[in-house]
């Protein structure tokens, strides 16, 4: 993994906020900077959650505010077959298992408590399958770029979903699965994805995939300390260059690379460039959570 390769990986399930920008932008100049590729992955496996049009004015947005991207996009959609590759190899290493428990029946335990790992206990009932969460790598520890050496027992979360009862692929294999096939060397997202890499470091260490440098970002919240989220009907970001411009300035200053006053009014090129070679991780302020309130300019 000498070369860096970077990743955008949204879900689909509506059109980016400001959040999604500042994890977009703190990606794209990770990459850039390193001077490596920065890939685009649209995480579409859940098609109930992902609406006509949704992808296509993602990449809109992202070409709005210059962010572009190389190769051609992965669309996880079409990519069945490789998940349904690395589950069988998972379930023939003893470390993925059907499940037929509804969340109903364990919801007075703080993580489902394995009741299906010996043997499906309804077995005339749809399935899921789960991660042997006890059985693979425990500990797992990895040094974040930005918060700092990390440790989790996976078992202590859970055994995670792989597969869903309806067929639908899950996020935490989908997310692994991908990242070894497009070769990423560095994923940068939010601090909400964290206590998701113990997971996702047992898969790669299971399927012998590399394992690749983490930098997670606070998280951008809004009144009341909620998550810009989509579920949480966080605005849309806008595609017209008069108001692209500020939140794009808004955008650096969120991620603490302190962009002078005039360049929010500059063209998206000017600002990326300024960007792209002011861009330093040490500056970013090791927080879980950042106000949208508490982002200068």
């Amino acid at each position: 993994m000498s070369h860096y390769r970077g990743r955008f990986a949204p879900t689909p399930s509506g059109p980016l906020h400001f959040g999604s920008l500042v994890a977009a932008l703190a990606s794209y100049l990770d990459a850039r900077r390193a001077g490596g590729e920065w890939l685009l992955r649209i995480e579409d496996i859940d098609p109930p959650r992902c609406p006509s049009g949704a992808a296509d004015a993602i990449l809109r947005q992202l070409e709005a505010f210059g962010l572009h991207w190389d190769g051609p996009v992965l669309w996880q959609h079409n990519r069945g077959d490789a998940y349904q590759a690395a589950l069988e190899r998972l379930t023939a290493l003893g470390l993925a298992y059907p499940c037929s428990c509804s969340r109903k029946q364990w919801r007075d335990f703080p993580i489902y408590p394995g009741w299906c790992r010996d043997g499906v206990r309804e077995p005339d009932k749809p399935v899921a399958w789960r991660l042997r969460s006890d059985l693979g790598l425990r500990p797992v520890v990895w040094q974040d770029r930005l918060f700092g050496e990390q440790c989790f027992d996976p078992a202590e979360l859970g055994d995670v979903v792989l597969k869903r009862k309806d067929g639908l692929w899950a996020y935490q294999l989908a997310v692994v699965v991908d990242d070894a096939d497009q070769g990423i060397s560095d994923v940068v997202r939010g601090f909400d994805l964290l206590d998701n890499t113990p997971w996702q470091r047992q898969l790669q260490h299971a399927l012998g995939y590399p394992e690749p440098r983490y930098l997670h970002l606070p998280l951008i919240t809004g009144e009341g300390g909620q998550k810009l989220s989509k579920q949480n009907l966080a605005p849309a970001l806008p595609a017209d260059d008069a108001s692209v411009r500020p939140l794009l300035h808004a955008a650096l200053a969120a991620l603490d690379q302190a962009p002078p006053d005039a360049l929010a009014t500059a063209p998206v090129a000017e600002q990326l460039a300024w960007g792209l070679e002011a861009w330093s991780v040490a500056r970013i302020r090791p927080q879980a959570e950042r106000p949208l309130t508490d982002t200068p300019g």
